[in-house]
């Protein structure tokens, strides 16, 4: 038997997404408002960039998500491995995204680095809130 607030190898293989609609459903929230915060700020360009910078953080981390998720199911020892060479890879992409964006001197640059900041500072709050309350709540069932 696991230790309280573990959850076995296998017990239950779907917890691993569990936690998915609920973050997809606050970040598009979240899109929503950097895209009014955008309007209002800097008009449609800025609304562009800020909801466009939330969907990068969400397609990012639910890429690692899905992936890690699938990588469990098939071989633990797959995690380090993908989620390494992941992380270089979104950061890369990112990177060259962004300096090539920059380079175009598009006035929603701003507004799309500030939505990425709010993206990360969202679906970290809310998966740790997520992790802390219901999936604990589910772990000690």
């Amino acid at each position: 038997m696991a230790e309280p607030g573990v959850v076995e190898p296998d017990s239950d293989r779907r917890w691993r997404l569990r936690h998915l609609p609920v973050l997809l459903t606050v970040s598009a929230a979240l899109a929503v408002v950097a895209a009014l915060a955008g309007a209002v700020t800097g008009g449609a360009t800025a609304a562009i960039g800020a909801a466009a910078g939330v969907g990068v953080t969400v397609l990012s981390y639910t890429l690692t998500t899905v992936v890690l998720a699938r990588a469990d199911q098939v071989n633990p020892q797959l995690l380090l491995p993908l989620g390494v060479g992941l992380y270089v890879l979104k950061f890369s992409l990112l990177g060259a995204v962004l300096v090539v964006v920059a380079s175009t001197g598009w006035a929603g640059l701003i507004p799309l680095c500030l939505g990425i900041v709010a993206g990360v500072a969202v679906w970290t709050a809310v998966h740790i809130w997520w992790l802390t309350t219901v999936h604990a709540r589910r772990a000690h069932r």
